[in-house]
């Protein structure tokens, strides 16, 4: 070593450009080796060194990858790979205040006792290592470096109020994650730096930070260690940590490392906590802006003198205790530990019979423990390796097999970031010289087999604490550009690609995924794009025809399958108004041009579907009472119950029933309606504006289209079947129209002596003969069910001659046999409600009569019975006085009537005929 080698210690706080001078300095010679605390800082430097100078000059060392350019001169290593006798002009070692590190510190207090350059050394670190250096390096010079920025502590603040540019600090990896998740759900996402992460994905998370992809960084403490970041806040979501032995709380200096990160050169930085962390003390916080802190006045120190003549002095060597009072013995490490485990084996001591032996052994025992795994099985795993190198090396096949089994590129984090651990072992095991027989190509398979597993566990750490799509609008917010919004036909909203909602007619529906606060930014940049999407769509709407726009049975609008609007209640039940469903960031223009179009759409609707009733209610020839009828069938929209307006109906003359009818109004036994408006269309639409009218807050649905029957449900609301247009009678409710044609034969069957039900009857229900006995019952007529004997006739074949088969039968060869069956059937009568007192019995209602078509449109009933309009039967067409049989009855005990046939008398005054009607009035009055 030359004696006018100068030995410098460049020591201040950090963000003082202590790494960036060593750099210079270390190319202003013609070689150089420069040692660094991280595997991740060194590649740092490394690719700073091959910008400026070519791969060719420089050369990367360290556990596990080794780089060497064809003429290095220039070698980045970390502090245990650095090659000190190698006689390189400089030399430095970065992070000097390492030595006192409880793990790590042997090295680095080894290399500033022993490792020199030819020409030039420095130490970089902490000034808490000013006494300490003066004290073991005689001759050294220092240099005092200040801070380029200030640091100031900027108090407790929650994860959802950190400032842009801010790294949280866990000391734990379940922290570190934690941290990271309540960041992407909080502010869209976050870069994770740890030291156990491979320098590929610590690169490719780092750039996603520095690239402004995320402005967020959760980190351990690794990134104290000399990485040069944008970091304008540090936040400490715990003080103490974990440090192998025992949970401890971070020394102010420790922490003054790590908050130095912040506010890079000039530019002024903070620190703080959050989440947990209680706050600082005063006196800490003070220590750390004015960077003072108690001196280091012990080093860890590890003998370097070994001794190989068996394994047990080289233990003794190894634990041999310091000569000086700076110096103490530091924990022991896991070398040592390995090499005791493997000590107490006798296979291993039987196999060490030569020094060259224990220095191999001391070699393998120096491979970390990368995996984490129990120090038993660490044992067995360096056993076996020891027993392939005494073999000659560790053989082809079996480290393929070992690898093999890592080379996998699914799974989670938890599971790749185990395979990255596994791969180190392997890649340690192949940068050692001789160990492997084709070196190159295990160091190449070894690191590709790395970079698959760092880019797989960089796509699954930013897959699972990144949210791109927040992170991206975010930072096009940032910079003020113009977000361009694509709503493509399924209606889902993309914003620079990225999917963010739909948008479902005019209401923008968010992907819901999002954190609250994500929320509100996807949701600030999603409606700035969507602006102009608005005017088009809105523009769009307008101009539809009315078939691509419908009604739900609920009293929804529909755009397609998008609901853009709901009906409401208007000044009449036929005018009902429109809400349109419009953001309010469309703004008035587009809300108001939606809710005229859809306005138009439902006016419409109601003008086609209703145009008989609207018709009717427009007809000023319409006077008196046949007005004042017809505004009550308008209010009801089109279907009326007769039972409920008897007198109105019968204060009606003929010419204003004829009136009447001119509109399609029909005067039924039991509703009086307009037929065209009981098809399904307007049925429909008269449900839903009658649940409007009556306030439901469920509208009832429509029966199905075409069913003469449906099920008689008793709680639905009152008046929803004859809106409907059904009448209950019974468990079943039947079809308006049809209950008429049935009262029409009804009325020609009916008679004293009762009547069966027959074909025609069941045809038009489409009944069984069980179920047109409850729908009779319904209507109020009393239902006997009776047997009786059935006869018919079967063909018989007739027997076969004797030899022959028989022959199908036919008509002429087949023999007749009686069967005797027993067939039900039911005799129905009419079965009248009590009779009121004279006094309470008020006017005798009118009975029903045929229209000009011929069936008859309905009875008012009379003793309970329907029958026919008398003052109306003479219209239907045939010749006055040809009208149904008279009925003559007596009462039985129950008080109800039976009814027995009789031919019809001649002379008998004909009923059906008005003019006879008229004299029997006549008859009655005197």
């Amino acid at each position: 070593m030359a004696a006018e080698t100068r030995i410098t210690a460049v020591l201040g706080p950090t963000n003082t450009g202590k790494t960036h001078y060593a750099i210079e300095r270390m190319l202003a010679h013609r070689t150089g080796v420069i040692g660094l605390p991280l595997r991740l800082l060194a590649r740092e430097v490394y690719d700073r060194i091959v910008a400026q100078r070519g791969p060719a000059v420089a050369a990367l060392v360290t556990g596990e990858e080794r780089i060497v350019g064809a003429r290095a001169q220039y070698w980045v290593c970390t502090v245990e790979a650095m090659p000190t006798e190698i006689g390189a002009d400089f030399l430095a070692v970065d992070e000097i205040q390492l030595c006192a590190d409880p793990e790590r510190g042997h090295v680095f207090t080894d290399r500033l006792l022993h490792a020199r350059g030819l020409a030039e050394t420095l130490f970089l670190g902490s000034d808490t290592m000013r006494g300490a250096i003066a004290a073991l390096v005689p001759k050294v010079q220092f240099l005092k470096r200040e801070r380029f920025s200030t640091l100031s502590y900027a108090g407790s603040k929650k994860i959802s109020r950190m400032p842009a540019r801010s790294a949280v600090v866990g000391f734990s990896v379940e922290n570190v994650y934690a941290m990271a998740e309540l960041i992407r759900r909080q502010k869209g996402g976050a870069a994770v730096v740890m030291g156990a992460l491979s320098p590929r994905t610590r690169n490719a998370q780092v750039a996603m930070y520095q690239n402004g992809d995320v402005d967020y960084l959760v980190a351990t403490d690794a990134i104290g260690m000399g990485l040069n970041l944008d970091i304008n806040h540090v936040a400490f979501s715990a003080t103490a940590k974990f440090d192998g032995w025992r949970m401890r709380h971070l020394f102010p200096h420790e922490l003054a490392q790590i908050a130095g990160r912040a506010g890079r050169h000039m530019t002024p930085g903070t620190f703080g906590v959050t989440g947990e962390a209680s706050p600082l003390a005063d006196e800490v916080v003070n220590a750390i802006e004015n960077h003072r802190f108690r001196p280091i006045e012990r080093l860890n120190w590890r003998s370097g003198e070994l001794d190989f003549g068996t394994i047990d002095r080289l233990i003794s060597s190894l634990e041999a205790p310091p000569q000086n009072e700076w110096l103490m013995r530091g924990r022991e490490a896991d070398d040592l530990r390995a090499l005791k485990s493997l000590a107490e084996i006798g296979q291993i001591r039987d196999r060490v019979r030569h020094p060259r032996d224990l220095r191999l052994l001391w070699d393998v025992c120096r491979i970390p423990d990368f995996q984490g795994i129990s120090s038993q099985e660490h044992a067995n795993l360096l056993q076996r390796i020891f027993g392939f190198l005494q073999d000659g090396h560790v053989p082809d096949d079996w480290l393929a097999a070992q690898i093999r089994r890592i080379d996998k590129t699914e799974g989670d984090i938890d599971s790749l970031s185990k395979r990255l651990a596994y791969i180190r072992t392997w890649t340690y095991v192949a940068q050692r010289s001789g160990w492997v027989a084709d070196e190159s190509h295990w160091r190449d398979e070894t690191r590709a087999v790395e970079d698959r597993l760092s880019d797989a566990l960089h796509g699954a750490l930013t897959q699972r604490f990144v949210d791109r799509r927040t992170s991206v609008l975010l930072r096009r917010l940032k910079q003020k550009e113009s977000l361009v919004a694509e709503v493509n036909d399924k209606g889902e909203v993309t914003v620079e690609g990225e999917f963010v909602g739909r948008l479902e007619g005019f209401r923008f529906k968010q992907d819901g995924s999002a954190s609250p606060d994500e929320a509100k930014t996807l949701k600030q940049a999603a409606y700035e794009a969507l602006k102009p999407e608005f005017h088009l769509r809105a523009d769009r709407f307008y101009n539809a025809p009315d078939t691509e726009l419908d009604f739900t049975e609920q009293g929804g609008l529909m755009w397609g399958n998008s609901a853009v609007g709901k009906l409401v209640k208007g000044a009449e039940a036929m005018k009902p108004q429109v809400e349109a469903f419009v953001d309010e960031e469309a703004g008035f223009d587009v809300a108001e041009k939606v809710r005229r179009r859809l306005q138009h759409f439902i006016d419409r609707k109601v003008a086609t579907l209703f145009e008989p009733l609207l018709t009717l209610q427009r007809d000023e020839a319409l006077a008196g009472l046949a007005r004042g009828f017809a505004f009550r069938l308008v209010e009801a929209l089109g279907v009326l119950p007769r039972e409920g307006v008897a007198d109105e109906v019968k204060a009606l003359d003929q010419d204003m029933r004829g009136a009447l009818r001119k509109h399609g109004v029909r005067f039924g036994q039991y509703t009086i309606f307009q037929p065209l408006l009981l098809k399904p269309a307007p049925t429909r639409l008269r449900l839903v504006l009658w649940s409007l009218n009556e306030g439901l807050d469920e509208f009832p649905e429509s029966p199905p289209p075409g069913l003469v029957t449906v099920p008689n449900i008793p709680d639905v609301p009152k008046g929803y079947y004859t809106l409907s247009g059904y009448h209950p009678a019974g468990a079943r409710a039947i079809r308006i129209d049809m209950l008429e044609r049935l009262a029409d034969i009804l009325r020609g069957q009916d008679s004293k002596a009762g009547f069966e039900a027959n074909p025609d009857m069941l045809s038009i229900t489409g009944m069984t003969l069980e179920q047109f006995a409850d729908l009779m019952a319904g209507l109020g007529y009393k239902g006997e069910k009776g047997e009786r004997e059935k006869v018919r006739s079967e063909p018989v074949a007739a027997p076969a001659e004797e030899g022959q088969s028989a022959n199908p039968i036919t008509e002429e060869e087949a023999a007749l046999q009686t069967v005797t069956e027993t067939e039900v059937f039911y005799t129905f009568t009419w079965a009248p409600r009590p009779r009121a007192p004279r006094g309470e019995r008020g006017e005798r209602p009118e009975r029903g009569r045929r229209n000009d078509r011929g069936p008859r449109e309905g009875a008012e009933k009379r003793e309970g019975k329907p029958r026919g309009d008398r003052a109306e039967r003479g219209d239907r067409g045939g010749k006055p006085g040809k009208g149904k049989p008279g009925a003559k009855g007596k009462r039985d005990e129950q008080g109800g009537r039976q009814f027995e046939s009789r031919p019809p008398k001649k002379d008998r005054i004909d009923p059906d005929n008005p003019f006879a009607a008229a004299l029997m009035g006549l008859k009655d009055k005197f």
